[in-house]
């Protein structure tokens, strides 16, 4: 059923992810009502996957080099990072008994690592402060006259807020409630939205049976890639990565995901180079290779001879025919330029998280939708990308906060 009159409240929030949670905190702190509404069961359901692995929380990089990592729209996202920064999330994390530390990477964890406590503990503040959250509440776009309509286990709900803020996420891992389904609702509305494409993610190469059979889900590391930049410099930069079924993933390809998906865009294709020997310089491959290998195996002596572990040396194996295994300057070269020729992306649903989104010109500085006042767009939803490293959570927080500020303005 439909209710038959709508229902009110100061300031509604469509989204339980981090940005809209800091949206309705900020709000609540000012002494306006709070409603906030989330399509699943629960909310934070993406923030606690993201935490499995260790709640990469922010990052200890300082400023400036930190506004750097959001690329083109770092003059943007460093006046959020002026309202609320890396070491403002960490005192705020503190505030709910969750102490951090940064890692030898320099990013910053809760020191159990945890994201669940840092949840639950957030969550029970907002409701004991009088947030009141609405979940198995699926936002329909608005009413003739502007009211909000939401589907509902019990029917449709309609209601009016005197300003909304839309914390709708992306369109990676949908499962968990970032499913993109907003878009044809705004841009129904003349918003300018940029294509949600894929960041943070894996590329496809296509790899031989044998190589996508056994060596799927293996890590290379340490590996340093090699690319020239639009300029034709030479670039590079160490990390790890781990081969899969259709071709890469891993932290060293998502540092580098959105030149590579651009320059895909461009050109069709592009190619990354992997030095898989880092600490041996080609020579001395070359010199270790020529060592006669006697009884053992080409794939023994490889791995032996280089110090290669099985992955790599199959990955040699994928590049080199096999009358060029004997050729030892053909195999020291192709181990210190390996080159992947990446063809795609993976789907936007299987990415850590989605370039595109609600332009920022279409934004004022407070995030409200310039052409419909009283609603404001936040966290991922937005037209920024970052690479993952703490980047991601933070410039949500900040932009949570930013449109929770301007909602309360709207609402008085």
């Amino acid at each position: 059923m439909t209710s038959s009159a709508p229902e009110t409240t100061r300031i509604a929030i469509i989204g339980g992810g981090p940005a809209g949670l800091m949206a309705a905190e900020v709000a609540n702190a000012a002494g306006l009502q709070v409603d906030l509404f989330e399509a699943k069961g629960s909310v934070g359901r993406k923030f606690l996957i993201a935490g499995k692995g260790g709640l990469n929380l922010t990052h200890g990089e300082a400023r400036p080099a930190f506004d750097a990592r959001y690329g083109e729209r770092a003059a943007e996202l460093a006046r959020w990072l002026d309202a609320f920064d890396g070491e403002a999330l960490r005192d705020w994390a503190r505030g709910l008994g969750v102490e951090t530390y940064v890692g030898s990477s320099g990013r910053v964890f809760p020191n159990d690592r945890k994201a669940a406590p840092l949840l639950r503990g957030w969550v029970r503040r907002l409701r004991e402060a009088g947030v009141r959250f609405h979940v198995q509440h699926r936002w329909l776009g608005w009413t003739d006259d502007g009211a909000l309509r939401f589907a509902t286990p019990d029917g449709e709900r309609i209601v009016r807020a005197d300003a909304t803020v839309l914390a709708l996420g992306g369109a990676s891992w949908p499962e968990l409630g970032s499913d993109g389904t907003w878009v044809d609702l705004l841009a129904a509305r003349g918003i300018d939205i940029a294509p949600l494409r894929a960041s943070n993610c894996g590329f496809d190469i296509g790899w031989s049976a044998v190589l996508a059979e056994k060596h799927a889900g293996a890590p290379l590391k340490p590996v340093v890639a090699h690319w020239t930049d639009d300029a034709g410099a030479p670039q590079s930069l160490q990390g790890e990565c781990v081969l899969t079924a259709t071709g890469v993933e891993g932290s060293l390809i998502y540092a580098l995901s959105a030149m590579l998906r651009e320059r895909i865009a461009r050109d069709g294709e592009t190619t990354l180079w992997l030095d898989l020997a880092p600490g041996r310089d080609e020579a001395r491959l070359v010199r270790d290779l020529q060592t006669p290998r006697g009884k053992r195996s080409i794939g023994d002596h490889l791995k032996r001879q280089t110090g290669l572990d099985a992955a790599k040396a199959a990955l040699v194996f994928e590049m080199l025919p096999r009358e060029a295994m004997s050729d030892a300057t053909r195999i020291a070269s192709t181990i210190k330029r390996c080159p992947l020729h990446l063809r795609a992306t993976r789907p936007v649903a299987e990415a850590i998280s989605t370039a595109g989104g609600v332009r920022l010109e279409a934004l004022d500085d407070s995030l409200q939708l310039k052409s419909m006042p009283g609603v404001f767009c936040t966290g991922e939803m937005l037209d920024w990308e970052a690479p993952t490293g703490g980047y991601l959570l933070t410039a949500c927080f900040a932009s949570g906060l930013i449109a929770g500020r301007g909602a309360i303005a709207a609402a008085s």
